[in-house]
């Protein structure tokens, strides 16, 4: 199989005469979050991707035995319904309004290793007024002065979120900068130094770098976060959602 669609999420056991892949039954459900709601100060931006998204988390979703379900307003979510969910993929933007019942219910099952999360593309620019979603997510959005193509470094080659990529990723999209990366966050991909102009209006170059995808352990529960995904393209691409089918299978085992 060629490099590009190598699947290092899946899981296989030996038998005499062939490998076989197990897939778990499809009992539990991935809740989908694609709420757009304003920020305190103003609208957000509408990402014209999330159709398309919803369908790429659904064939990931449904490849590790999950039940996909979008949710576009989280008003309409029963706090039974989040609690018994044992993933939660999150492409938000603005001040999602979980109440207070629902934000125990996630850090809760996160927590206790009954729930994952999967943080995609803008999830980080969301719910500023929720202290403990920074902590959640990894990081918190700082802005994006690049959208160009550049080349990202693998930092974790063995990580089933890269595991198909190589040493090296050539890829276009949004480049976030972030603040309060969480010091424990193990970072798979970060932009290659002198991929950026640190002189663009809004750059304000952080310590760490500029990671793209990372993941951590909160609690007993695992998160798994990617800025990539913000053009139609990524929602095409093989390689892409083999990314987050891997950072996903990672937080699941």
């Amino acid at each position: 199989m060629a490099p590009s669609l190598r699947r290092p999420w899946l899981r296989y056991v030996r038998t005499p005469n062939l490998m076989t892949c197990t897939v778990p039954r499809m009992s539990e459900t991935m809740l989908f979050v694609t709420q757009v709601a304003p920020y305190v100060d103003g609208p957000a931006g509408v990402h014209g991707v999330l159709d398309q998204a919803a369908v790429g988390v659904a064939q990931v979703a449904e490849m590790h035995g999950l039940t996909p379900r979008r949710v576009d307003d989280v008003r309409t979510l029963p706090v039974d319904a989040l609690r018994k969910a044992r993933a939660l993929a999150l492409f938000t933007i603005g001040e999602t309004p979980w109440n207070g019942e629902q934000r125990r219910a996630i850090t809760e099952q996160v927590r206790a290793g009954d729930q994952v999360v999967v943080s995609i593309h803008s999830a980080t620019d969301s719910c500023y007024t929720w202290d403990d979603y920074g902590a959640l997510v990894g990081a918190r959005f700082d802005g994006h002065p690049w959208t160009q193509t550049f080349t990202a470094d693998v930092c974790d080659p063995a990580h089933p979120a890269c595991a198909h990529l190589g040493d090296f990723w050539t890829w276009h999209d949004e480049v976030y900068q972030f603040r309060d990366l969480r010091p424990d966050a193990e970072v798979l991909l970060r932009v290659r130094d002198g991929e950026l102009d640190l002189s663009a209006p809004g750059a304000r170059p952080p310590t760490f770098g500029y990671p793209l995808a990372w993941c951590f352990t909160e609690g007993r529960g695992r998160v798994f976060s990617t800025s990539l995904g913000h053009f139609p393209s990524a929602w095409e691409s093989p390689p892409y959602l083999t990314h987050l089918a891997g950072g996903l299978g990672w937080a699941l085992a």
